[in-house]
């Protein structure tokens, strides 16, 4: 294992962070062509570096930012089996290819999932790319039988 450090991101990571997220939907297949999405994904997660109900950790790896994992909390109803509120939406887990298989992801995603706990959230949901599966199922998720649907409303 090499030396890593596992932190929250601040406002100078956000470029970064941006570009872990394209790499992320480029592996997944999706067309990235069009950077149009670029500055306001960069904007958002500026506005969110410092607020409560987010949690944007990276991992550096000699001395570069080479992973990350976002929390974000959200409000809803308790569901049955589950008395608590709220959940944690988990997203853009994202490893550069060369420093994949160390485990870095599972690391920053164990960090944002003890956040969310420490906050009293009842679950966590994120989505998922068939190679991203096994290390959240090792984490406690599981596919439910109502997959997400979406649609566009711009």
């Amino acid at each position: 294992m090499t030396d890593r450090l596992i932190r929250l991101a601040t406002a100078a990571d956000v470029g970064r962070v941006v570009d872990l997220r394209e790499g992320m939907f480029r592996d997944m297949g999706v067309d990235c062509s069009d950077d149009a999405w670029k500055g306001p994904c960069r904007d958002w997660y500026a506005a969110r570096i410092d607020d409560p109900a987010h949690r944007i950790v990276v991992v550096e790896e000699a001395g570069r930012v080479v992973a990350c994992v976002i929390g974000s909390l959200r409000d809803s109803a308790p569901v049955p089996g589950l008395a608590g509120h709220g959940d944690v939406l988990v997203s853009t887990v994202s490893t550069d290819p060369d420093a994949r298989g160390r485990g870095h992801a599972r690391a920053a995603l164990e960090q944002v999932l003890a956040w969310a706990r420490a906050a009293g959230v009842a679950r966590a949901e994120l989505m998922t790319s068939p190679d991203g599966r096994r290390l959240y199922e090792a984490l406690g998720f599981r596919v439910t039988e109502f997959p997400a649907m979406r649609t566009p409303l711009v």
